[in-house]
C-alpha cells in the first residue's frame, strides 16, 4: 500500500497559495476523489511521486510524452539549445523549421502561426475565421473542449439548437450567443443548423476524436458530410488536432480520416513537454493574419526556442522510426485483455480506442458482464455512465501502482516507452480491482 505523506503535506500548502491547490482543475482529484499526487521525475512509461511511488503512466502529460518522459534526445538538443538563450522575442531558424515540417507533413496546412498554447492556437483560429469570412457566429460540439476561451466555453441551448449560454462564470451571454453547441456524431441536426444559419457562420470547430468527454469515435461519415456542408456554404472548418494531432497518426485525425479541413489546430506533441500551440490552413485564410492581414494576433513567447527544439526533435524521431504500428499493436493488447477482464469481473464497460487513446467507461445501461467497444458516442452518453464506480477504479489502479487519467471524461495515452511488461502488470492491476469494485 503506498503512502503519500509527502503529497498530503505539498497539496496543503498549495491550498494557501493555488486556487484549489493546482493549476488546472483536472489535477486537484476532484472527480475520482481524494487528494493528488505530487510528482517528482519521470523517464520513459514511469513517474515517480515525491513519496518515492513508482507508477506505469497513462496521462503522459495529457498527451505530449509520446517518446516517453525524459527521451534522452529530447534532453540533448534541449540541453543544447539552453546554452544559446531561453527566449529572444525575435525570429530564430527553428521556427521556420518547424513550420515547414508541420506543412510538410500535413496536407492541408499552407501557412501555420506558433503561439503559447492548445487554448491560445483555438482561440486565434476563431478569430481568424471570423475576421476572413466577416461573419460571428460559431458552431462547436457538446463535450468538444477546446481551451478556456470565452467563446468555447459554452454549453447547449434547449433543445441542443438554440444559441449556448454560459458554462462558466465570466463568461458573458453576448458571446456565448454567438455560440451554437450541437451534439458530436449527429449529422442531421448539424445540417439543419447549417442550413438556417449560413449566412451568418464563420466556422465550425471539431475535435475530429473527441477526447475531452473521453475518447469518442466519429460515427460512420461523420466528418466528411461535415466537411461537404461546411464547403457548400463557405463555412471555415477547422479541426481541433491537439490531441489527435502526430498521436493517432502522423498526420493526425485528417489522415486517418481522410478529411482536409480549411484550418487545424494543433499543440501538444509539437512542442515534445513544452508549452507550445500552433494553427494553420490555406494560404489565403492565413493571409488575413497580421502583420500583413487585418486579424491581429501575437505573444512574447510565440515560437520559443527551447520548445520548437523539443518539438523538431519529437517529430523527426516520429517520422523516422515505426512508432505508430507499435503504439497501435501495444494499445490492441492492452484493450483487447482488459475487455476479457472486465467481461469475467462482471462488469459493465465500454472501452473507446483508437490508435494510442482509449477511456475505460463504466456503463451501468449494459448487462453484467457485457464489454463494448465504441458504443458510446456524444456527452449524453457519457453523462450517463457510473461515475462513481469509475473513481473506485481509478483509486484502486492508483494503490496498484498504475497512473491512470484522473476523471471518467478525460483520455489516457499509451508512450513509445510501454513495454507488454508494462501492460502485463496494468492487467493484473486491473483484475484485482474490477473484482474487488
Amino acid at each position: 500500500m503506498p503512502i503519500f505523506i509527502k503529497s498530503k503535506q505539498y497539496f496543503s500548502q498549495a491550498q494557501k497559495v493555488i486556487p484549489g491547490g493546482v493549476n488546472s482543475p483536472v489535477r486537484a482529484f476532484g472527480a475520482v476523489g481524494g487528494e493528488p499526487v505530487f510528482i517528482a521525475k519521470g523517464k520513459g512509461a514511469y513517474i515517480w511521486d515525491v513519496d518515492g511511488n513508482k507508477y506505469i503512466d497513462y496521462v503522459l502529460s495529457w498527451g505530449p510524452m509520446i517518446l516517453g518522459h525524459a527521451d534522452s534526445l529530447v534532453i540533448k538538443e534541449v540541453t543544447k539549445t539552453l546554452k544559446n538563450g531561453t527566449s529572444f522575442g525575435a525570429p530564430t531558424k527553428k521556427e521556420t523549421d518547424l513550420a515547414k515540417l508541420i506543412s510538410e507533413i500535413y496536407p492541408s496546412i499552407e501557412k501555420v502561426r506558433l503561439v503559447s498554447s492548445g487554448t491560445e492556437a483555438a482561440m486565434s483560429a476563431i478569430r481568424l475565421a471570423r475576421g476572413y469570412t466577416g461573419k460571428d457566429k460559431i458552431i462547436k460540439f457538446e463535450g468538444c473542449y477546446h481551451g478556456h476561451f470565452d467563446s468555447l466555453l459554452v454549453k447547449a441551448g434547449s433543445g441542443l439548437a438554440t444559441f449556448g449560454v454560459p458554462s462558466s462564470a465570466g463568461v458573458t451571454k453576448g458571446i456565448a450567443q454567438d455560440t451554437i453547441t450541437l451534439p458530436f456524431n449527429d449529422i442531421v441536426k448539424v445540417k439543419e443548423v447549417i442550413e438556417k444559419e449560413k449566412d451568418n457562420l464563420a466556422c465550425v470547430i471539431v475535435e475530429p476524436v473527441p477526447a475531452n468527454m473521453g475518447v469518442i469515435l466519429p460515427r460512420d461519415n461523420f466528418l466528411k458530410e461535415l466537411r461537404e456542408i461546411t464547403q457548400k456554404y463557405n463555412i471555415v472548418l477547422i479541426f481541433d488536432e491537439v490531441i489527435s494531432g502526430f498521436r493517432l497518426a502522423l498526420g493526425g485525425a485528417q489522415e486517418v480520416f481522410g478529411v482536409k479541413p480549411d484550418l487545424t489546430v494543433l499543440g501538444k506533441i509539437i512542442g515534445g513537454g513544452f508549452p507550445i500551440g500552433a494553427f494553420g490552413g490555406k494560404a489565403q485564410i492565413m493571409g488575413y493574419l497580421s502583420p500583413g492581414g487585418p486579424v491581429y494576433q501575437a505573444g512574447t513567447l510565440s515560437g520559443n526556442p527551447v520548445a520548437v527544439s523539443a518539438g523538431l526533435v519529437t517529430i523527426k524521431k516520429l517520422t523516422k522510426k515505426n512508432v505508430y504500428r507499435k503504439l497501435d499493436a501495444i494499445a490492441e493488447i492492452l484493450i483487447g485483455e482488459l475487455c476479457k477482464i472486465s467481461a469475467k469481473a462482471g462488469q459493465r464497460i465500454v472501452i473507446n480506442h483508437i490508435g494510442s487513446l482509449f477511456t475505460i467507461f463504466f456503463a451501468p445501461t449494459l448487462r453484467s458482464g457485457q464489454v463494448d467497444k465504441n458504443v458510446i458516442s456524444n456527452y449524453n452518453d457519457v453523462l450517463n455512465c457510473d461515475l462513481k464506480k469509475f473513481a473506485g477504479f481509478f483509486r484502486g489502479m492508483l494503490r496498484d501502482g498504475v497512473y491512470l487519467a484522473p476523471s471518467q471524461f478525460e483520455a489516457n495515452f499509451i508512450s513509445a516507452k510501454h513495454i507488454l511488461k508494462d501492460i502485463k502488470n496494468t492487467l493484473s492491476a486491473a483484475k484485482k480491482v474490477l473484482r474487488s469494485l
